[in-house]
């Protein structure tokens, strides 16, 4: 299969851009994988830049516990475990979306004047002598002298602590104070025994989470307490203990101090500090060795998998070892309860999570093909939020609901897992609840954190007037309110529903809303050739910058969204004149946006930035990480080598605290977007019709291997002919030359083999 040949206007263009890439190219190469992929991740990237919950080391996939250090305490952003600071607040067990708890901090003190450490207890500490690695975190408190090991199971925090012999040695407990994105309160520490101690704290309400979440814990020790001491003033403990070396289990729980001590009792009944850290590593290598590349530089490889690594972050089990589970989705807390297998253990565990936002294009396709296990759990944790609280929601917090973000993003996310086969069972009652987020009165009419009303998503006038007007006429009642996005955002989600209609043999639903799909088209400006906000009465946006970040675009601006049509990219091109006049459109945006490295900036915050609102493409936030696919749809498969080669470089590349994501990672979605790309592999309407099919581009490594889960394994051959030789001349599949550039699911879990031939000029 040639490559189509590149159009002779861009030729000169596109040959000057790859002389300014060769030199990034041209390193030296590993020939084979030489250590596990787990040794090979590194927790620090894109740390200067971290969020509460973005930064992981010692703890499980998804682990109830988070347990790593914070040098910025004060809010949800710029906060949690931040590189550029020097100072440690504490350690602090939870560190998820919309949740914060349990901050420690071992201390030495001054026995005569021992209730200043509540109000002056930070310490410096220096990178230098800091270890890092899944599982694991070592760091020295150069104020104490005090060496601090963390490690953990998935709900159980386990710390080791030297002190120095010839000093008080004390554990700081700062239940009382804003910890990330809220503040704890009401926290008591209580002491059972000699070495036993029990405790709970309020996680009290956000902006984003509107209910109060109680939070249990169960202290062991292998010393004795000598005694606790509670400061008047701020109201945290401080506990005397003794010895030099001292291990401390913390296990946590949202429901009870008994569940919480069952979760020690059941994961950790031991002391072996060391046997804790070599599980670990063994846990996160079974879900890393999934895939397994060799060639590349060490550097490609480490980036590798820390993105993989990141793909399977941020997301946390919020369940006890039994399956009982906080829900606060009702008028009033209740414990409730998952279904048991014949072994006594929960069916699946229940989740805290981000929005899957963006996640059409990142986690459904990662998450569908390497990790079906972890998606069918999310999918039976998002129907238990249903039986409960009446809806699928799209980033619940604390067991409830927080209306992050907008639409109904979930509908993609398990639509495609019921296409994929991994979930089989029930479809007539999920394809109901599903429904019931498209029609009045469900989570597509909430606008972001629209808490009390159902007003700001402009959802009845999505319904009578086939877009969402911009501003909407009733007011501010949410975030994101931004009537051009909206209504592409819930077009695509009608047409995924559509696809599940159209599984079950619902003919009238499936053409209602395959008739819904078509709305985008109510805010594509013709005249201006982009996506364009108009108001109740119809008219188009004044003055309008199709450059301008926001006024009518959720976190983008029209010049990224307007290729926000998932599902009808040949119905988009038309709306622009053709398909050729698309390519020239898009491309021409990517000339722009590599000039600015193809994102806003290097945070999510610098997005409002003069400097860097105006980027046509932006690889930092979800709403266009889709773009370098388009190509592919439009006829031109060269153009997604070749620029999906470039954002590679650019944006997913290297390893440094002060970089890696350039914006907002949310929770594992950039960190999946890197690992496809890099793989080759896309879907662009998020693998959500019959028999979904995978986009294929050219891939970074020599060879790969994917070790699916019915046993087959995918492996992914590139003869490069140079360094920079990334267009596919010639692809086979299980020997047979492909006739086009993607596989069905049904033929790619087959598994096999994929034969690149891939040349550095497009015209052979």
């Amino acid at each position: 299969m040639k490559s189509r040949l590149v159009p002779r206007s861009i030729i000169p263009v596109m040959t000057l851009m790859l002389i300014g890439f060769t030199g990034c190219l041209e390193k030296p190469k590993v020939e084979t994988l030489q250590a596990e992929p787990v040794d090979l991740v590194y927790p620090l990237l894109d740390t200067e830049n971290s969020r509460w919950f973005f930064f992981a080391s010692a703890n499980r996939p998804f682990g109830m516990v988070n347990l790593s250090p914070d040098t910025e305490v004060d809010g949800a952003w710029g906060s949690g475990y931040r590189y550029s600071n020097d100072t440690i607040h504490g350690f602090s067990h939870i560190h998820a979306w919309q949740l914060s708890g349990l901050s420690v901090l071992p201390v030495h003190i001054d026995e005569n004047n021992d209730k200043e450490i509540f109000k002056d207890f930070k310490s410096k500490f220096d990178h230098a002598t800091e270890k890092v690695f899944p599982g694991y975190h070592y760091v020295e408190l150069d104020r104490y002298g005090i060496n601090v090991e963390l490690t953990s199971t998935k709900r159980v925090g386990f710390h080791r602590y030297s002190f120095k012999a010839d000093q008080p040695a004390a554990i700081l407990f700062n239940l009382n104070s804003i910890l990330g994105p809220n503040e704890n309160t009401g926290g008591i520490l209580k002491k059972i025994d000699r070495r036993t101690l029990s405790g709970e704290l309020l996680i009290t309400a956000t902006r984003r989470r509107p209910k109060p979440v109680k939070l249990f814990f169960h202290i062991e020790l292998n010393t004795d307490v000598e005694s606790i001491l509670q400061d008047d003033e701020t109201g945290n403990y401080l506990l005397m203990v003794k010895g030099n070396e001292v291990l401390m289990k913390t296990g946590i729980s949202y429901t009870s101090y008994e569940n919480a001590k069952t979760n020690i009792k059941t994961e950790l009944p031991h002391w072996n500090f060391d046997r804790i850290i070599k599980e670990s590593k063994e846990e996160w290598n079974g879900l890393l060795g999934r895939i397994k590349i060799e060639g590349g530089t060490e550097t490609e490889q480490r980036r590798f998998y820390t993105d993989l690594w990141h793909a399977l972050q941020g997301r946390r089990t919020i369940n006890d070892v039994n399956g009982a589970y906080p829900d606060y989705t009702g008028d009033d807390f209740r414990i409730g309860q998952l279904p048991l297998n014949d072994k006594g253990l929960p069916e699946f565990n229940h989740y805290n999570s981000d929005s899957f936002w963006g996640a059409q294009w990142t986690i459904n396709t990662l998450w569908g093909l390497v990790y079906p296990d972890i998606m069918e759990d999310f999918v039976r944790s998002l129907m238990q939020y249903h039986k409960d609280g009446g809806l699928v929601p799209r980033g619940p917090s604390g067991g409830n609901y927080t209306y992050v973000m907008t639409g109904a993003s979930s509908t993609p996310f398990i639509v495609t897992a019921i296409q994929k086969g991994i979930i089989t069972k029930n479809l007539d009652s999920i394809y109901s609840a599903l429904k019931k987020n498209h029609v009045s009165g469900g989570i597509m009419e909430k606008a972001g954190y629209e808490h009390k009303t159902m007003l700001g998503g402009g959802f009845k006038y999505y319904l009578s007037n086939g877009y969402v007007p911009y501003p909407i006429p009733e007011g501010k009642f949410g975030l994101h309110q931004d009537g051009a996005s909206l209504t592409m955002e819930y077009a695509y989600q009608d047409w995924t529903l559509a696809q599940l209609a159209k599984k079950l043999d619902l003919h009238e639903d499936y053409d209602y809303f395959m008739e819904r799909s078509m709305n985008y088209k109510n805010v594509f400006d013709t005249v201006v050739g982009w996506m364009r906000p108009k108001d109740l009465e119809g008219n188009w946006l004044k003055n309008y910058d199709p450059y301008g970040y926001e006024n009518g675009f959720n976190e983008s601006n029209g010049a990224q969204s307007t290729w926000f049509v998932p599902h009808d990219m040949n119905g988009l091109a038309e709306l622009m004149g053709g398909k050729s006049v698309a390519v020239e459109k898009l491309h021409a945006q990517f000339l722009k946006a590599a000039e600015q490295g193809f994102t806003s900036g290097n945070s999510h915050a610098q997005e409002l930035h003069p400097e860097y609102r105006h980027v046509p493409i932006n690889y930092g936030n979800q709403p266009s990480i889709q773009t370098a696919f388009i190509f592919n749809k439009l006829g031109r498969p060269d153009l997604t080598q070749f620029w999906s080669r470039r954002v590679v470089e650019k944006v997913f590349n290297g390893l440094s605290p002060s970089v890696g994501y350039n914006g907002d990672e949310d929770q594992g979605l950039m960190g999946s977007l890197s690992v496809l790309m890099k793989l080759g592999i896309f879907q662009m309407n998020g693998g959500t019709e019959d028999n979904p099919k995978y986009e294929l581009s050219s891939p970074l490594f020599p060879k790969t291997v994917l070790f699916l889960s019915n046993g087959n394994e995918l492996r992914i051959n590139a003869d490069r002919k140079s360094a920079d030789a990334y267009y596919i001349q010639n692809l086979k599949f299980n020997g047979k030359e492909l006739p086009e550039l993607f596989l069905s699911h049904s033929d790619l879990l087959q598994g096999g083999s994929l034969e690149y031939s891939l040349v550095s000029d497009p015209k052979e």
